[in-house]
């Protein structure tokens, strides 16, 4: 059985807790590296990250937090490392607002390893009825990760 293994632990740097700040919000991000899972899409083991993550406001409120689920049900799953930027991969998936996902990578912003470079960008996400923000306008929608690039710096 074919296994991707993070032979050199570069996965390692990046497990902790990250914060970052956009559009008058606070961004928490804990990565943490899942080592030899099945990944049935692609049938075989591999390490890789998970990511769980809260978003508060300017007064305190909790926006976003799945920090609580399960590793199984992160909504955040790293894929690889790029061959052209050196850059790991992310996958966005959320059941709880209604499919929305989307893509993003992560890369060290230091030598000390002490900050991420955040990218993400959502995909078009088609919104049916009984979804509960079907007749918010766009604006409104829920946004639970910084659509920009953004430095993350570890707790």
């Amino acid at each position: 059985m074919h296994y991707m293994k993070d032979t050199n632990n570069e996965l390692n740097d990046y497990e902790g807790t990250w914060k970052g700040a956009w559009n008058g919000k606070t961004f928490f991000i804990t990565f943490k590296k899942i080592i030899n899972r099945y990944n049935e899409a692609h049938r075989h083991n591999k390490d890789f990250l998970i990511g769980k993550f809260k978003v508060v406001d300017n007064n305190g409120n909790i926006l976003f937090n799945n920090t609580n689920i399960s590793d199984e049900n992160a909504k955040i799953k790293g894929g690889m490392f790029a061959k052209l930027d050196d850059k790991y991969s992310l996958l966005y998936y959320d059941k709880d607002l209604c499919g929305k996902h989307g893509v993003g990578k992560i890369s060290f912003a230091n030598a000390a390893k002490t900050q991420i470079q955040w990218e993400y960008y959502y995909r078009d996400q088609t919104i049916f009825p009984d979804c509960f923000y079907y007749n918010y306008p766009a604006n409104q929608r829920p946004e639970p990760l910084p659509a920009q690039n953004l430095i993350l710096t570890k707790q």
